[in-house]
C-alpha cells in the first residue's frame, strides 16, 4: 500500500503548537516530514545549505540562488523580521526554503513583516521543523540533491512524490543567467539611494554591468566609489556593451553552470583587450571561459558568510560570503593568468588576473559584510 501524508492535518513540530504539515522529498528517496512556512504549494530544485548565520533575506533574495532550495544551518531564522530595503533583487528567485525554527516574533525596528508574511508575498514555499542536522551531513557527504518541497491542501502520495523528485534535473546544463538577467537595459542612478551607501567623491566614468542575476548591492558599491552604473541584459554583445563608452565592464554574479551562458562567454571573449574587466562570482567563472579555461561542478558547492579566503598577494585572509556551485579549474588558466585568491576551506580557486589584458576576478562576494568589509576595498582597486 502506497503511504500518503495529509499536509491539511496540523502536527506538533518542535513543542511549538499544532501547525500544517509539509514534506521535503529528495531525489534518491529520502523523506523529512515537517511543518510548513510560507507559500502554500509544492517547489523543486538543487537542494543545498547556507551556513550564514545573519543576513538572511540577503541570502533569499540574491538571484544566484535561482533553481535551489536553500536549507539554512542556523537553527533560528527570522529573528529580525524583514523589510524591503534588505531586498538583493526586485524579488527572489529561489525555489524553495528549509529552516529549523522560523521566528514568529522578530525583533528589530526596521521590521515590517515576519518571515512567514515575506515569503507568502513572494509565493516562497517552505518547510520548518525537520533535523536541519541530518540533512546538511546528507548533502556534505553525498553532494547536492534535487527535491521537492511540498505542502500542498490536499493527500500527498510519497510514493508519486519520490518518482517526481527521482526525474528532477541537476543544474549542470541549465542557463539560468538568461532567467533572471534584466528584461531591459537600466540606470543604477535611476534607483533610490539607500541609506548606508556614502555619497561618491569623484566621477570614475562609466561602469556597465552585464547582468546575470547582480545584486543590488554590487550596484551600490560601485557608484559609491564613485562610478556611473548602467545595467544591460546577459544578452548584450560586444557591441551593445561598448556603446555605453564604459572604463570598465562588471560581469555580475548569477546562477547556475557557466557554460550553456555561451553567447556571454563569447561577448566576454569580444570585450578582452579593448576595456577593463571585472568578474564576479559566475562572471569569473565566465571570464575564465572566455580566456580558455575550464569549469567543474562542485560537489556541494560554497554558500555562506564565513568562507576564509587567503589574497596571495598581501597574505592576508579575508572572511567573505559565497554562494556558487561550480568554480574555475586552476590548472587550466592559459598563460598570462596568475592565481590572485584561493579558498582556505578546499584550496579552490577563488579570484585571478590576466593583467596583460586587463582582467580580473573574484569568485566570492566582495560587496557582501561578514567580515565586515574585509573585501570592499576590491571596488576602489578596480
Amino acid at each position: 500500500m502506497k503511504e500518503t501524508t495529509n499536509m491539511t492535518d496540523e502536527i506538533e513540530v518542535g513543542g511549538t503548537g499544532k501547525e500544517v504539515g509539509a514534506v521535503l522529498v529528495l531525489a534518491d528517496g529520502t523523506v523529512y516530514k515537517g511543518a510548513a512556512i510560507g507559500a502554500r504549494g509544492a517547489a523543486s530544485g538543487e537542494v543545498v545549505f547556507n551556513t550564514s548565520m545573519t543576513g538572511y533575506q540577503e541570502v533569499f533574495s540574491d538571484p544566484s540562488y535561482c533553481g535551489q532550495i536553500v536549507a539554512m544551518t542556523c537553527p533560528h531564522i527570522g529573528n529580525v523580521g524583514s523589510n524591503p530595503l534588505d531586498d538583493e533583487a526586485a524579488r527572489p528567485h529561489l525555489s524553495g526554503l528549509v529552516v529549523m525554527r522560523p521566528s514568529s516574533v522578530p525583533s528589530n525596528w526596521r521590521s515590517e513583516a515576519d518571515l512567514d508574511d515575506w515569503m507568502k508575498h513572494h509565493g516562497i514555499v517552505g518547510i520548518h521543523g525537520i533535523d536541519q542536522r541530518a540533512l546538511t551531513r546528507k548533502v556534505r557527504t553525498d553532494g547536492s540533491i534535487p527535491g521537492l518541497v511540498v505542502s500542498p491542501s490536499e493527500m500527498a502520495d510519497l510514493d508519486q512524490l519520490v518518482e517526481q523528485a527521482g526525474g528532477l534535473p541537476s543544474l549542470a546544463g541549465q542557463d539560468l543567467a538568461g532567467v533572471v538577467t534584466c528584461p531591459e537595459p537600466y540606470s543604477r542612478e535611476d534607483r533610490d539611494v539607500q541609506d548606508w551607501v556614502p555619497a561618491p567623491t569623484v566621477d570614475r566614468g562609466k561602469a556597465v554591468v552585464l547582468d546575470f542575476g547582480v545584486k543590488r548591492s554590487i550596484l551600490d558599491c560601485l557608484w559609491s566609489v564613485g562610478y556611473r552604473v548602467e545595467v544591460v541584459p546577459a544578452s548584450a554583445t560586444c557591441a551593445d556593451i561598448l556603446g555605453h563608452a564604459p572604463v570598465l565592464v562588471v560581469m555580475s554574479n548569477g546562477p547556475g553552470d557557466p557554460e550553456p551562458v555561451s553567447y556571454a562567454v563569447q561577448t566576454a571573449r569580444e570585450l578582452v583587450g579593448k576595456v577593463p574587466l571585472f568578474g564576479i562570482c559566475l562572471g569569473h567563472q565566465i571570464l575564465g571561459l572566455a580566456l580558455g579555461a575550464s569549469t567543474y561542478k562542485l560537489k556541494f558547492g560554497h554558500h555562506g558568510g564565513n568562507h576564509p579566503v587567503k589574497d596571495l598577494k598581501t597574505g592576508r585572509v579575508l572572511v567573505t560570503a559565497q554562494n556558487h556551485g561550480f568554480a574555475v579549474d586552476p590548472e587550466s588558466l592559459p598563460k598570462g593568468c596568475s592565481i590572485t585568491f584561493k579558498s582556505l576551506n578546499d584550496g579552490t580557486l577563488e579570484g585571478f588576473e590576466a593583467p596583460d589584458r586587463n582582467v580580473r576576478t573574484v569568485q566570492f562576494h566582495p560587496e557582501a559584510g561578514p567580515g565586515p568589509h574585509d573585501a570592499r576595498f576590491l571596488f576602489d582597486d578596480i
